[in-house]
């Protein structure tokens, strides 16, 4: 497929022990209003220019709206920690193009809403209840595995999406998805980011709330894919026909004795949306780009096959495993620095005020951007590289210069569930499988909603010992 021209190239590089992955060509000078609105339709990533990725702040107008740009780590902290009141609304661009799929659901709300639901779903996802949850991950690898065979090609973006989705619907919400349900989901979500416009002119015309997106047939056909999976797992729960002690069955028993927490059936679909998107769709991408990297960076690989030989031996690892296997978790930390399943994060800010020597104005679009401040090369050495051991050596990531959950109190309510899954899913198929890409191809990362490749990644199974 020809490349829209508009587009910057996406530049790989790699030779013996040495990696730069994937990644749009930095502009050499800013792209203009037009030029701008138009590549931001196609992908968020490819807009920033080579000086955007110094750890500085810069704002400019587009149009006629503000847009500050945060990349020095102090003003990070200020936004996401200091000023969290003052920068607690998401973008009004994101929750425009989200709010027809999971309405007002923990990921975009705020205010009242976002305060009284999410200790809820914090208490759920604690790190005190993996250990509990990890079982299921394998269990779910376990039956994946079981259908792979030697020399078969298969799609990696749709494979650790079904693979995430059925993690989360065993661990979260007690029930297992059929194939149909499954692929009904996966669908649903890749359906709805490549039909959703996530750039909303209004808004940068002066509605400070934007306008509502465009539901066509194929926007409501995806919707209604994702709605009808979640809403039958809550009808479910509901009725008394879900199994005791999951996630919903835990908001609906507090459904039933809280009612004034306004958790009725429409609010518990929104938040079991936001889970089911920001459980499975984070993870799987994360998953992709790990195993693309580690199929591109053979003494990668053989690291960690090492470990996981060590480690292991032959048996499925445990929740317990996690903390022996530093490799590993290395692999998915510079995968999340790498490819950030969301590569920005949008602000909404509510009153005018000074952050560091950038006057925000009110309603201002703030953008902090993991794409480009984790590959600041002021953060970082060798920020375009491929390199795990970064996190196993050497001083810590500079204070907010590593944020692929956020930071703040909004910070990801999942953290330690998805780095645990991550991990336990990339030990497992890791252990059995070796992935080969075809000789010569590149992926191609966007970002509408979240990062993925614009087109599938393809890999042979090869069975490992």
């Amino acid at each position: 497929m020809k490349r829209l021209s508009l587009q910057p190239p996406i530049i790989e590089e790699a030779g013996p022990g040495w990696l730069i992955p994937a990644h749009p060509e930095p502009l050499a000078k800013g792209p203009g209003g037009l030029r701008l609105a138009m590549m931001a339709r196609h992908s968020l990533i490819g807009v920033w220019t080579a000086d955007s990725y110094a750890a500085r702040d810069f704002a400019y107008r587009l149009l006629r709206r503000q847009v500050c740009v945060f990349n020095d780590p102090a003003s990070i902290k200020a936004v996401f920690v200091a000023g969290a009141d003052r920068f607690e609304r998401k973008g009004a661009m994101m929750r425009r193009a989200l709010a027809p799929l999971l309405g007002d659901g923990l990921f975009i709300s705020d205010g009242e809403t976002w305060r009284r639901r999410r200790p809820l779903v914090a208490d759920i996802a604690h790190k005190t209840q993996v250990p509990f949850y990890a079982p299921m991950m394998t269990g779910a690898v376990t039956d994946m595995l079981a259908g792979w065979h030697e020399g078969e090609a298969i799609s990696l973006l749709p494979a650790m999406a079904e693979l995430t989705a059925q993690i989360i619907a065993r661990s979260i919400f007690g029930t297992r998805l059929g194939a149909e349900a499954l692929s009904g989901i996966v669908h649903g979500f890749g359906r709805y980011q490549a039909g959703i416009d996530s750039f909303n002119l209004p808004f940068f015309l002066g509605a400070a709330e934007g306008w509502p997106v465009g539901r066509g047939r194929a926007l409501r056909a995806a919707i209604a894919e994702v709605h009808g999976v979640v809403e039958h797992v809550i009808t479910e729960h509901v009725a008394g026909r879900g199994e005791h002690g999951s996630m919903v069955d835990m908001l609906v028993r507090r459904m039933q004795r809280s009612p004034e927490l306004g958790l009725d059936v429409q609010a518990l679909r929104n938040e079991a949306a936001t889970i089911f998107m920001a459980g499975h769709e984070t993870t799987a991408a994360t998953l992709t780009w790990a195993f693309y990297l580690l199929a591109k960076a053979p003494w990668a690989e053989a690291s960690l096959h090492a470990e996981l030989d060590a480690v292991l031996g032959g048996r499925e690892p445990t929740a317990d495993d996690v903390a022996n296997l530093p490799y590993a978790r290395a692999v998915i930390e510079e995968t999340l620095r790498l490819y950030p399943p969301v590569p920005i994060l949008p602000r909404q800010a509510r009153e005018a005020t000074q952050v560091g020597d950038i006057a925000v104005e009110k309603d201002a679009l703030v953008l902090v951007v993991p794409w480009i401040l984790h590959r600041s090369p002021d953060l970082w050495e060798q920020p375009m590289h491929f390199r795990p051991e970064r996190f196993l050596e050497g001083p810590a990531p500079v204070p907010y210069s590593y944020i692929p959950f956020s930071a703040g109190p909004r910070i990801c309510a999942g953290l330690n569930f998805g780095l645990t899954e991550a991990i336990l899913c990339l030990a497992m198929v890791a252990r059995a499988f070796r992935l080969r890409l075809a000789p010569g191809f590149t992926a191609d990362p966007v970002c509408r909603l979240s990062l993925r490749p614009q087109h599938p990644i393809t890999v042979r199974l090869e069975r490992r010992g």
